[in-house]
């Protein structure tokens, strides 16, 4: 077997895609070199794209060496130089080169710039506008240098008189850029990082050129994408002891194809290096790592890559076809290229993940076998990874999440949000319950407060302001502590703002410290939010805003919110600890190169990958042209190189969905050509359907239930007479005629629904506040009514909403509500009251020995008014009346038991007297504004009467532990699903199933 450094320069290679890149460069140099002895191996350079891909080389030697000790190559990462590493020495090719500036600090210098010169753009820019704008102008930058267009752009010859006038002004503000831009570097003494790096890859190349080193220099697995680094693979390729190895240049696709090949197409970046060198395609050898001539992988390398021809050439897809068969008599290559290869449609993104999951679960039950997900949807591969939890495996990924949705980000978000609203019980409550919260309290003491202020403070509608929130804590000091505690650490930041914008360093700090303050323990240690990855992430952002955003505009509260996410948004936090060794879950950029035995690309929708071509809003594609930049379609030929190397691996399964985000998804144009290809071969595209019959099974209810699980009987709990309620108020009364099981779940089970935080104020709400407006205002004029009535009762009602929780943005409706009905309501007054004595919100009671013991009915009355001999039961409502004929019923028992308990004297107040007319009193402010409802006129001691006595028996019923507590007893009467309807799995039983009666 020949040797690569056989023949004279230039030495070009390429691993076909089939292979194994990593794996055959390895095998090739430990051939060539190892027989030389160890130090001809470690003496030799090898230059790859990334530092990744220097890790996964060093593991390939590993395995030549057959597990032994081996000193590999110095690996170098092109797409990473410092002069401190090898070919790079200090003070040598950088002596005279400035450092580059920090990537956040270029950022915000080039955020200065656009808000110094927006006048220029006709348009007024925030914080976080200006950072994305400097994220186009720094592109647009980075593009002038790695392309080496010149100093002397013409910007102004760009744009043509018929371009629209905004482009005309774009030109005019980058032209401004590219002059004021190059002073600010040499202001800080730094040089932009694509400039530095282009000027130590020519200087490389230079020196190469002129003194062409003794050892073995090879260049691995780059496409050459910037001109400076295609021309350092071509000095590589020309050095005595160099050699330039392409990874999967097509060296069987037809002349016609390659001629044509665009920027979108995946051998473009290849085509264009070998032109710039000079080089054909019948000059680059393959490069002989497994020694293998000919095998099976090579009719997938043909298949994708015939399919992935430029679309022009498409047409002729049969005739291909059909001389790939007749090269290969006996064998349908199309068939055999297929061999291995899955494609898998999935209904959504929850099906894909599950169907990733469980292959990749699938592929670790051999033993020693590898699998790896590849996919550039970041969403997607958090989802896997939550798959493979449930069978505890971690997967070694390098996707990571964002910062926003880290602990530390998270908190950060919620402080910033309290500056837009302090008050907000929700964010309140977000704070309190973070795990790095603390506020100076040790454990048990903080979860005890944090409960009775969760509990008692937050929960319900909001309270106003923080003085609101301790009065409505009332005694509850351990609450009313740390409500004080959360205030000192959130008030800095609310203050912040009360003049107006400010400057996002001063906002950054006051964020800072309030974080410190949030997390700070009982003894005055610091917490835990600075720890850890994401921690040390958010202490980074935070201090280069401090530090480094001078340039930034002042910001509102709502656009550091803004600045702050989308900062924290662009840091990538990776999970550390253990994880499966031969599981990984890689983006492209990392997947470059890498095989597995098992191999999954997913995310395969247009969009996605591969992704939309980026919108620059400076330069449109012809001004680009006229520049000699590159077009935004080239990233798509880089991502279509990547997917036909991943797709042309042994084992691989092409996953995509038909829907995201809820709306149809289109297939990626890779696949959708793959796939016409296959069909246009007579053959039916290979897929797994047994995968997504798993994932659609893994959490799908059993397939034939018994009879007992299909749904549920409607609910008859029998608890113990002696759990069972002995004293119940009149409203619950009703509950028990219309729903028992309701009382079963409040008063036998305790349980209480628990009120939303910050819950908007509803029409309870507004009931209960005419209720005390009626209450305060009785009590205060019990006889004579004030000049002013109508303004007073007005002002109760709209003091009792404010107190009740009342959005501001409500109470002006709620105002004009209360001012509309205040007339009528005096009118009702002065109507009502001659005559009469009015007792307000009184307590009664009524007992009787029942048959497991003494049972109790208390009522609460909103008025009773005392006429001669009898006396009227009244209650107030906002909302609909009981008709007259539920009250004779006993379906709405309320003011019949009320008029019970009044007849047998158990109001102290009123004494033993009988009920004249039992009043409702429906107040809404509308039109009408209000109105009286008599029920059951002349016949009250009648009704009342009925009703005891119908309640004597329901008593005495459920003192029979066989009468159950039956969901739903009078459906026709229940208005709404009511609190317990989930415990009571109604909507199985009476929707699903069918009634039982």
């Amino acid at each position: 077997m020949s040797g690569f450094l056989d023949g004279p320069p230039p030495r070009w290679f390429s691993i076909a895609a089939h292979r194994s890149f990593l794996e055959d460069l390895a095998l090739g140099l430990w051939r060539e070199l190892a027989p030389q002895g160890p130090e001809a191996l470690s003496e030799a350079i090898v230059l790859l794209p990334n530092r990744r891909m220097a890790r996964a080389l060093a593991e390939a030697f590993v395995a030549c060496a057959d597990g032994r000790a081996v000193l590999p190559p110095q690996m170098r990462a092109l797409g990473d130089l410092d002069e401190s590493e090898p070919p790079f020495e200090p003070g040598d090719l950088a002596l005279d080169l400035l450092p580059a500036i920090g990537a956040e600090r270029r950022r915000f210098e080039l955020t200065g710039l656009v808000v110094a010169n927006q006048h220029l753009l006709e348009r007024t820019v925030d914080a976080a506008g200006a950072l994305d704008l400097a994220d186009a102008l720094a592109a647009f930058l980075d593009a002038v240098q790695i392309e080496e267009v010149g100093p002397d752009v013409d910007l102004a010859a760009a744009v043509d008189a018929d371009f629209a006038g905004h482009w005309r002004k774009s030109a005019d503000f980058l032209d401004l850029a590219l002059s004021e831009w190059p002073k600010r570097l040499a202001e800080l003494g730094v040089m932009d990082v694509a400039e530095r790096r282009v000027a130590l890859l020519r200087r490389l190349e230079a020196r190469w050129r002129e003194t062409p080193p003794d050892q073995v220099i090879v260049a691995a697995g780059s496409t050459g994408s910037t001109k400076a680094t295609a021309d350092l693979l071509a000095a590589v390729a020309r050095l005595p002891g160099g050699a330039t190895v392409l990874p999967g240049l097509d060296l069987s696709l037809a002349d016609s194809a390659w001629q044509a090949a665009d920027d979108q197409h995946p051998q473009a970046s290849l085509q264009r290096l070998l032109q710039r060198a000079g080089v054909t395609r019948g000059q680059v050898r393959d490069w002989e790592g497994a020694g293998e001539a000919v095998d099976t992988g090579r009719w997938r390398r043909r298949v994708v890559n015939e399919a992935l021809r430029p679309a022009d050439l498409t047409a002729d897809w049969l005739e291909v076809i059909a001389d790939l068969k007749r090269e290969t008599p006996g064998v349908d290559p199309i068939a055999a290229g297929l061999e291995g290869l899955s494609l898998i449609s999935a209904q959504n993104e929850e099906e894909a993940a599950t169907a990733a999951a469980l292959m990749l679960r699938e592929a670790l039950e051999a033993p020693d076998r590898t699998a790896a997900l590849v996919t550039p949807d970041a969403a997607l591969a958090r989802r896997v990874e939550a798959r493979l939890a449930r069978w505890n495996i971690t997967a070694d990924s390098s996707i990571g999440r964002p910062l926003t949705v880290t602990p530390p980000g998270v908190l950060a978000q919620l402080v910033a949000r309290t500056a837009r609203d302090p008050a907000d019980p929700v964010v309140l409550l977000a704070i309190v319950k973070h795990p790095s919260t603390r506020l100076g309290l040790d454990p048990e003491r903080l979860a005890e407060s944090r409960e009775r202020l969760e509990g008692r403070g937050l929960r319900g509608p909001r309270p106003d302001g923080w003085a609101g929130l301790e009065t409505r804590l009332g005694g509850a000091s351990g609450a009313i502590d740390l409500a004080r505690r959360l205030r000192a650490a959130l008030e800095p930041v609310e203050a912040l703002w009360l003049e107006g914008a400010v400057a996002p360093a001063l906002a950054a700090r006051t964020v800072a410290e309030a974080l410190d303050a949030l997390s700070v323990g009982p003894d005055g240690e610091a917490g835990d939010l600075w720890n850890g990855q994401a921690g040390a992430g958010l202490a980074a952002v935070l201090s280069r805003l401090i530090e480094e955003s001078a340039a930034l505009p002042p910001v509102t509260r709502s656009g550091f919110l803004q600045l702050l996410t989308g900062l924290l948004d662009r840091e990538t936090v990776r999970p550390g600890g253990a994880s499966h060794p031969r599981l990984r879950i890689l983006g492209v950029l990392e997947a470059r190169l890498v095989r597995a035995d098992r191999l999954i690309l997913a995310g395969l929708e247009e969009g996605v990958w591969p992704a939309a071509a980026p919108v620059d809003p400076f330069l449109s594609r012809p001004m680009r042209k006229r520049l000699g930049l590159p077009s935004p379609e080239r990233r798509i030929g880089l991502a279509a190189h990547d997917f036909a190397q991943a797709a042309c691996a042994p084992n691989v399964v092409l996953l995509h969905t038909e829907r995201r985000g809820g709306a149809p998804a289109v297939q990626s144009r890779w696949l959708w050509r793959l796939r016409t290809m296959i069909e246009g071969a007579g053959l039916a595209a290979p897929g797994r359907p047994e995968v997504l019959a798993w994932a659609r099974a893994l959490d799908a209810p059993l397939a034939d239930p018994a009879p007992s699980l299909m749904t549920a009987a409607r609910p008859r709990p029998k608890p113990p007479v002696a759990a069972r309620p002995r004293e119940l108020p009149v409203t619950a009364v009703e509950t028990w005629v219309r729903d028992p099981y309701a009382i079963y779940a409040r008063r036998i089970l305790k349980l209480r629904p628990l009120d939303p935080p910050g819950a908007v104020a509803d029409a309870r709400t507004r009931g209960s506040a005419i209720h005390s407006a009626f209450e305060r205002f009785a009590l205060a004029w019990p006889d004579d009514l004030p000049v002013d009535a109508e303004q007073i009762f007005a002002e109760l009602v709209v003091e009792e909403l404010a107190r009740a929780g009342m959005p501001r943005a409500a109470m002006a409706r709620e105002t004009a509500l209360a001012r509309n009905v205040a007339p009528w309501v005096m009118d009702f007054e002065r109507g009502r009251r001659p005559g009469a004595r009015l007792l307000v919100e009184q307590t009664g009671r009524l007992s009787w020995k029942a048959p497991a013991g003494m049972f109790t009915v208390t009522a609460r009355a909103d008025r009773i008014e005392l006429r001669g001999g009898t006396a009227d039961v009244l209650d107030f409502k906002t909302g609909g009346a009981p008709s007259n004929k539920q009250v004779k019923a006993g379906l709405a028992p309320q003011l019949t038991l009320t008029a019970a308990i009044l007849a047998a004297g158990g109001f102290a107040e009123a004494g033993a007297i009988a009920p004249g007319e039992l009043v409702y009193v429906r107040v809404t402010g509308r039109r009408p504004p209000g109105k009286v409802e008599l029920r059951g006129e002349g016949e009250a001691s009648a009704l009342a009467e009925a009703a005891l006595a119908g309640l004597k028996r329901r008593a005495a019923g459920f003192d029979n532990e066989a009468t159950p507590y039956v969901s739903w007893a009078v459906p026709q009467m229940m208005t709404d699903s009511g609190d317990y309807a989930g415990l009571a799995r109604q909507w199985e039983w009476a929707v699903i199933g069918e009634a039982e009666e």
